[in-house]
């Protein structure tokens, strides 16, 4: 639960820290810029107030780890959720009304967090997890955006090491499967998401045909 208010604080900081003008750069998120990256984050924030006033009383059926639907299929940014994100996006006009909606309903989704019992089964997409495993699970959402946000924006502050390191060891229990030793945190999700393509080097180091490097990448939904 801690993770989860350090690293969802951490990447709404960022945001708010970004230059106007950036907001119209590349993000990590094919086909989207800043501005539609923190666009979606918006919509982020309310699935986590909603889901969080969403009691269920059946048993889980998912957890922190199993909750990502996973294909091997890149997002091309031409699928309709992605291309209602940019024309809400684009509906802001100015960066500073993105950025205090974010900081808004973001806060607020970063306040229910820290109130929810970690214990409390809530429903969303259809199935049943507990709080704790829902925000944990979220980790892994903040982390990986917070490397999309900065991806072209050096300037910027990445995500929390120990956010970087849940994650990666989240996205290995998805790919049952570890990354080499050689590999960053960071290179790990990159690579494993299929956010860049793997270097020669780390190509060879993930097993080649028969290892890892041929189920690449892991793209979570």
């Amino acid at each position: 639960m801690d993770l989860f208010s350090r690293s969802w604080t951490a990447l709404r900081t960022a945001v708010a820290e970004v230059p106007d003008e950036d907001f119209a750069q590349p993000s990590g998120c094919t086909g989207w810029l800043v501005r539609d990256l923190a666009c979606h984050l918006v919509v982020d924030a309310q699935d986590v107030l909603i889901t969080l006033v969403t009691p269920a009383e059946a048993e889980p059926t998912r957890d922190a780890v199993t909750y990502w639907e996973v294909t091997g299929t890149p997002p091309t940014g031409d699928d309709p959720l992605d291309a209602l994100t940019v024309r809400l996006a684009a509906a802001y006009r100015e960066p500073r009304l993105l950025k205090f909606h974010l900081d808004d309903v973001g806060s607020a989704a970063g306040r229910a967090a820290e109130l929810a019992d970690p214990g409390l089964r809530v429903a969303t997409r259809g199935e049943v997890l507990t709080a704790g495993d829902y925000l944990s699970a979220y980790v892994l959402e903040w982390t990986l955006h917070h490397l999309d946000l900065v991806a072209h924006l050096p300037d910027v502050a990445g995500p929390p090491a120990e956010g970087l390191a849940r994650s990666r060891g989240m996205l290995e229990r998805i790919a049952r499967a570890a990354f080499p030793a050689s590999f960053s945190d960071e290179a790990a999700l990159l690579v494993g998401t299929g956010r860049r393509a793997p270097t020669a080097a780390e190509k060879a180091e993930l097993g080649g045909p028969g290892g890892l490097a041929a189920r690449l990448p892991f793209v979570l939904g």
